[in-house]
């Protein structure tokens, strides 16, 4: 059996290949939408994409399941349990609904579906078996069911897509999976999970690939709890101190259920000008400025929005930018183009063009101002975009909280009558915020060094 994980930093995101190498087959599980790495991958072991499926309906990111199953003519098979409103929406023809129990062959790989539930309604698991080794499954892959030291959420329902108090329907499912189906396996099946440390899928992801049944058994937060049949104790510590959901999320569930937009072939992206860019941006475009945000903050350009080329791109990029704008990017010609493929992770398909340059762009400086010009402020407003369970840990007197991942949505409850003074915990996540206020037109400053600048300050 051929096995090979590809894993996502900024997203911390998994999805995988399993092959047969006798026969040639094999099958990708949760793909994202650059599909281009799968295809090399089956190119270089010689293997066919014959099956594609996805462990659910995915919140976090675009899934690449729909493109990847067109481009190699794949059978795509995906959940079929959740019941109403948890249904694939679209068929393209070339699908199969996996039900609790179903199994297919991948050559001489079988893969089992299991319902887990708890996550999502519709949640599946799969067990996978080498058969000419034997009978017995070696690993199972989990999704967004059971992480390395934790779970996956059953609250983003309720956070980021409008649900009336789903987290404890989804809580109690995630008990029962536990019990019935997860500690049911052998101590040494290995487990993959669909996401590592950084998720927002979790409160305290691990930060190793991989665990097994019995590590988490015995070593988990949830272990004990489920073994003694204690689901008040399990809900409580499940559902307490989650992290915001970004509201993009919500968008994502969506999208993946009622069928991605497919990509198809795609053409370069060309260079601007900056008279081009600067009647795009008067048309409302969105220009991403991906420079560090020294530089933006020297010279920011004019209807700009400061999401550096990182780690965080995909993430911050899916928190403040709209779908449906078009997009330009502000970065070099050698990483224009991986910065747009890194944007279709989050569906983020409409980037017409980059210019390499600010040179020619109207820009204004927005450098912060230090904690010491707090007082000089008496009248802003302290908006505090980091997530509610650092807020509540510790925040600047008379500080409104808005995690920037729904700073979007919230723009018309922030007021354009008086100053914002936008902080984070360092000054990262502040820059992108206040750069996309700024870019709404909000009158805003940023507070250098963020609250961690602040507390230095209360304690000499």
């Amino acid at each position: 059996m051929y096995f090979k994980r590809f894993y996502d930093t900024d997203l911390a995101q998994a999805s995988y290949m399993l092959g047969c190498q006798k026969t040639g087959e094999c099958l990708v599980v949760d793909p994202v939408r650059d599909i281009a790495q799968y295809l090399d991958e089956a190119r270089r072991q010689k293997l066919r994409v014959t099956h594609v499926t996805e462990t659910h309906i995915h919140a976090d990111y675009l899934s690449g399941s729909r493109e990847l199953a067109r481009a190699t003519g794949a059978k795509l098979l995906l959940s079929g349990e959740g019941g109403e409103g948890w249904q694939y929406t679209y068929d393209d023809g070339n699908q199969v609904k996996l039900h609790d129990g179903d199994r297919f062959m991948v050559g001489n790989v079988r893969i089992q579906a299991v319902h887990t539930p708890g996550h999502t309604p519709e949640h599946l698991s799969f067990l996978v078996t080498d058969t000419p080794r034997g009978d017995a499954p070696s690993m199972i892959l989990t999704g967004d069911f059971v992480f390395v030291g934790d779970l996956g959420r059953p609250d983003l329902l309720d956070e980021a897509a409008g649900g009336q108090d789903t987290r404890f329907t989804g809580a109690r499912q995630m008990f029962a999976s536990l019990r019935d189906k997860f500690l049911t396996l052998p101590d040494y099946v290995q487990v993959w999970p669909g996401h590592g440390s950084g998720s927002a899928c979790g409160k305290a992801l691990g930060a190793v690939p991989a665990t097994t049944v019995g590590y988490e058994r015995a070593l988990s937060w949830w272990g004990r709890l489920v073994e003694q049949g204690n689901e008040d104790g399990f809900t409580r510590e499940l559902l307490s101190g989650q992290p915001d959901a970004p509201l993009y999320y919500g968008r994502m569930k969506t999208e993946n259920r009622d069928g991605p937009a497919l990509l198809g072939e795609v053409q370069p992206l060309a260079e601007l000008s900056a008279e081009a860019v600067k009647a795009k941006i008067a048309s409302g475009a969105r220009l991403i400025d991906t420079r560090a945000k020294e530089n933006h903050h020297a010279a920011a350009p004019v209807g700009s929005v400061n999401i550096p080329d990182g780690g965080t791109l995909e993430t911050w990029s899916g928190w403040l930018l709209a779908p449906e704008r078009e997009l330009i990017l502000l970065a070099p010609a050698d990483r224009a183009e991986d910065l747009r493929r890194r944007l279709w992770m989050v569906g983020l398909d409409h980037v017409t063009g980059f210019i390499p340059s600010p040179e020619g762009l109207d820009t204004a400086p927005a450098q912060p101002i230090p904690v010491t010009e707090l007082e000089s402020h008496p009248d802003a407003l302290i908006l505090d975009v980091r997530a509610k369970t650092e807020y509540e840990a510790g925040h600047l007197p008379g500080a409104r909280q808005l995690h920037a991942g729904r700073l979007p949505w919230r723009l018309d409850t922030l007021p354009r009558d008086r100053e914002i003074i936008v902080h984070c915990q360092g000054g990262a996540r502040s820059a992108a915020a206040a750069s996309l206020l700024r870019a709404e037109g909000f009158d805003v400053l940023e507070l250098a060094g963020g609250y961690d600048a602040w507390a230095k300050t209360q304690n000499t």
